[in-house]
């Protein structure tokens, strides 16, 4: 079955940017294109906000007028609304289970500084068995012209990073651009060493000959599977968000990841997508393990 790119939109300018995104994203790739609003009547002492009635009249209203401005700029492309009933975290979890990712706008701090990601953001990341992608307020389509690339993490072994090389590839061959592979390494610490360890360093010729390996192996399969995607490998010593941050200039969309977890004070969705979700420039892509 072929599932939707589907969109939350909340009537905000960062949600119709990713309205925006999503609607090209799914012109590209031929898919149908589900726009939803995750609501519950909210009485308010202070204003008048209406009945339940008026006010899922207004959200429908508000919803189908934001498709109209897809619809009028994409001809062709088939757009469905949907107004959810329920938490917002919950609902647009999901809503993203029966698409093929989730879109969701997401509020720049400053030109430079990244994204506010809100407790229903992570809760609906760390949740999510979908990717999940935020795009910033006032994203353009011109930063996907050509030249800018799909920059997507790898780390471990060639199953640990499947699922984000595979999205990566998948829009790199959409949109007819690069992928750039980034795998950052650090010297482990002295006691981390074994003689298994020492041996396998020595058979790659060093630690960086051995980090490069262990990336274009990640990468064949993906290579294999899309020949006509070029591909730039990037190995670099560093933590791994400061690597990807330093070629975040060059991205139309950074791929990462996710280790979501469960704490006493929350869900966590891991250090390197957390960082990069905050200070990236351009739209992100959170995607779960296969």
């Amino acid at each position: 079955m072929t599932r939707p790119i589907t969109v939350g939109v909340d009537g905000s300018e960062e949600s119709l940017a990713g309205l925006a995104w999503a609607a090209r994203e799914a012109v590209r790739r031929g898919l149908d294109l589900r726009v939803v609003h995750a609501w519950r009547f909210q009485p308010h002492e202070a204003i008048d906000a209406g009945d339940p009635e008026s006010q899922e009249r207004w959200v429908r209203e508000g919803l189908t007028e934001a498709a109209r401005s897809v619809t009028e700029r994409h001809q062709g492309l088939d757009v469905t609304t949907d107004v959810l009933d329920g938490p917002a975290a919950e609902t647009l979890v999901a809503a993203a289970a029966e698409a093929e990712m989730l879109v969701l706008g997401s509020r720049g701090r400053a030109a430079v500084v990244g994204f506010l990601l809100g407790s229903v953001g992570q809760q609906v990341i760390a949740g999510s068995a979908r990717p999940v992608v935020l795009v910033r307020a006032g994203d353009q389509a011109s930063a996907e012209a050509a030249g800018r690339e799909i920059v997507v993490g790898q780390h471990g072994d060639a199953d640990d990073s499947a699922a984000a090389l595979r999205f990566a590839f998948e829009t790199a061959a959409a949109r007819g651009a690069t992928v750039r592979a980034v795998r950052a390494w650090t010297l482990p610490p002295l006691f981390a060493y074994s003689p298994a360890s020492l041996k396998l360093l020595d058979d790659a010729g060093g630690l960086e000959p051995y980090e490069k390996k262990a990336l274009g192996e990640a990468l064949l399969p993906w290579r294999e599977r899309f020949p006509d995607v070029q591909v730039v490998e990037h190995v670099e010593m560093g933590s791994a968000g400061q690597v990807l941050l330093s070629v975040a200039g060059r991205a139309q969309l950074m791929v990462v990841g996710r280790r979501a977890r469960r704490t006493a004070v929350g869900a966590r969705i891991g250090s390197v997508a957390h960082g990069v979700l905050h200070h990236a420039d351009c739209p992100v892509a959170v995607v779960p393990p296969a």
